[in-house]
């Protein structure tokens, strides 16, 4: 009995060490939203740069959609851009929700740097990327044709992202009627 006692704290560190091992086997940037298969919560953006109109959660509908969180502060987001560009050029709808920050920075960066939406709403208080479970920018959203959420990704879009993950969600979601 007392050798049994002895050796139970040897057993019980050996499975909180297995413990561990297993979670240190899960992939820390892939984070689950609840939004999958759901469409977005209503929210209702204010235009990134005067003049234009911002967006709605019910715009975004009618085709596949790429929703991109975005800030000028944001330093992945900055390696992200050119990819968003090549994308728009290759005809890929993508909207901008600028997080966290006065809608004159972001502006003032896109004319800087490029602008790869087709609209671009601000969310200064973060209230609208606190609705989106949104961790951290750069964030992006795959919408299908009826606004409902079918992938995030969480950090930047990379060439391999995109052609190993994003782009077949998009193609697939084209091809749906």
């Amino acid at each position: 009995m007392r050798r049994a006692l002895a050796l139970l704290p040897v057993g019980l560190f050996v499975l909180v060490l297995l413990g561990f091992m297993v979670g240190l086997r899960r992939d820390p940037s892939i984070l689950p939203s609840m939004l999958i298969g759901k469409p977005l919560p209503a929210f209702a953006l204010a235009p990134l740069r005067p003049g234009e109109p911002g967006f709605a959660a019910a715009d975004l509908s009618g085709e596949p959609v790429l929703l991109n969180v975005f800030a000028s502060w944001c330093g992945p987001c900055k390696e992200e851009h050119p990819v968003l560009l090549q994308l728009k050029s290759q005809g890929v709808k993508i909207v901008g929700l600028d997080w966290k920050e006065d809608p004159s920075a972001g502006a003032r960066w896109l004319a800087d740097n490029g602008d790869p939406y087709v609209q671009a709403g601000n969310d200064a208080s973060g209230r609208t990327g606190i609705d989106l479970g949104v961790s951290g920018v750069p964030e992006t959203f795959v919408l299908d044709r009826k606004g409902r959420v079918r992938y995030r990704q969480v950090g930047a879009i990379t060439p391999e992202v995109w052609s190993q993950t994003i782009a077949p969600l998009m193609a697939k979601l084209q091809a749906e009627s």
